[in-house]
């Protein structure tokens, strides 16, 4: 069987559960087709692909041809919160199964009946004529609308997703939406080696980053703000003599290292078992909460300090787990300015806290409140023992549990699937 896959460009997330979702299907040929942040992680973790195409600075009607070439010449197609992929397999007359991690983070204007309609009377012609009739839809509707018009819809648990689910089921016929469990590497979080003697006291792991509008130079004054903390860090936490600082903002060329108080931060970009492996062995473990992450933390049986939200998706992720203990430790931004107005909108709320950010690096007394909370957040951390991380790592995945992925692949697929 060759399948082609694709992901959402945006950040880690999506990309790095199409990996998860790849890896145990080596006995198929897997395609890779994407580009910027999510073709990065693809071309860094070669192994959960047979090919990697990445359409970056392609012209677009070039870009076009060649995955409309990929799925006329494909048994099936895999799509992680990618609504064009979904959209071109569905003109192609392929089968595409949705995976999304975000399914019940989706914010819609229209409601689910109505996108439902406009799905059902959908020309599937040409792409077009498609997207022509699909226009009126935000970019989180059409991601809903994917769901109802893919052959297959596979959503991760979370808050909410239950109800999401019931109201597009009551709307109209459409596939059946599976439920499941975390959408992780199980087989990589499995055979992870923990070193005797851990190689770095902290780990601070920012993932993608790179998103609509969060990009490496622009837009990331989120970064920047972290680049002036980390000498604090080292300077406030002498325990902490040998950080390491992950995430997409330090891939090739921008790898750097901080030094202060006789301490190094080490900011570099891993691999994906890589950083599972630090992750399994590193004493304290600081994360942006993103879902896909603080699930592999959860299956390492880690229980780590949310820090501050990057964009709006973080937002909704701290408040929807917020009367856990993780949700309840984060630190976030209202922290430093509890009155800063956030719109509650994908966009312009990641454009807020992008100015957030800048505000705090650039004045001096919210960057001292940034730090003095960031370190009580710290503090308040560590200073849980191993039963109450213990408790709070079986909190979470109680709350977020489901089916596997893997059976549900199996069932989808129609073939072994390995986990």
């Amino acid at each position: 069987m060759r399948i082609v896959m694709g992901a959402q460009n945006c950040g880690f997330g999506p990309v790095s559960e199409l990996v998860a979702v790849s890896r145990p299907l080596g006995e198929h040929e897997r395609v890779f087709v994407g580009h910027g942040i999510a073709a990065v992680f693809a071309q860094r973790n070669p192994d959960a692909f047979d090919d990697v195409r990445d359409t970056g600075g392609i012209p677009e009607q070039a870009r076009s041809a060649m995955v409309d070439d990929l799925l006329r010449g494909c048994d099936h197609v895999i799509s992680v919160m990618d609504a064009e992929l979904v959209l071109r397999s569905v003109v192609a007359r392929r089968p595409v199964t949705m995976v999304d991690s975000l399914f019940s983070f989706w914010q819609l204007a229209r409601s689910p009946a109505r996108i439902h309609e406009l799905c059902a009377t959908m020309p599937r012609s040409c792409l077009a004529a498609a997207d022509r009739h699909l226009a009126c839809l935000s970019p989180h509707e059409r991601i809903i609308a994917a769901h109802l018009l893919a052959t297959h819809s596979v959503v991760q648990n979370f808050p909410g997703v239950a109800e999401r689910a019931a109201g597009l089921t009551a709307a109209g016929p459409g596939p059946e939406i599976h439920r499941t469990g975390s959408i992780v590497d199980v087989e990589g979080l499995r055979n992870v080696a923990r070193t005797a003697e851990p190689e770095h006291d902290l780990l601070i792991n920012i993932g993608g980053f790179k998103n609509f509008l969060l990009d490496f130079g622009v837009n990331d004054d989120y970064v920047c703000l972290l680049r002036r903390w980390l000498p604090d860090l080292l300077r406030d936490w002498p325990r902490y003599r040998r950080v390491l600082v992950c995430g997409g903002p330090f891939g090739e060329g921008r790898e750097r290292t901080v030094s202060a108080a006789g301490g190094q931060a080490h900011c570099r970009l891993l691999r994906q078992r890589e950083l599972l492996r630090v992750a399994a062995g590193t004493a304290e473990y600081l994360l942006a909460p993103g879902l896909t992450a603080l699930h592999e933390s959860i299956a390492l049986g880690r229980l780590p300090l949310a820090i501050h939200e990057q964009h709006y998706a973080h937002v909704f992720t701290m408040r929807a787990l917020d009367g856990t203990l993780f949700g309840r430790g984060g630190a976030r931004f209202t922290d430093v300015v509890p009155d800063h107005p956030l719109p509650e909108d994908d966009f312009a709320g990641t454009a807020a806290l992008v100015e957030l950010a800048g505000r705090v690096r650039e004045d001096d007394d919210l960057y001292a409140t940034y730090r003095r909370t960031f370190n009580e957040r710290i503090e308040r951390h560590v200073s849980l023992g191993p039963r109450q991380r213990q408790d709070g790592v079986e909190e979470l995945r109680t709350l977020l549990d489901g089916e596997p992925v893997h059976s549900v692949m199996t069932g989808i697929l129609g073939t072994p699937y390995a986990a």
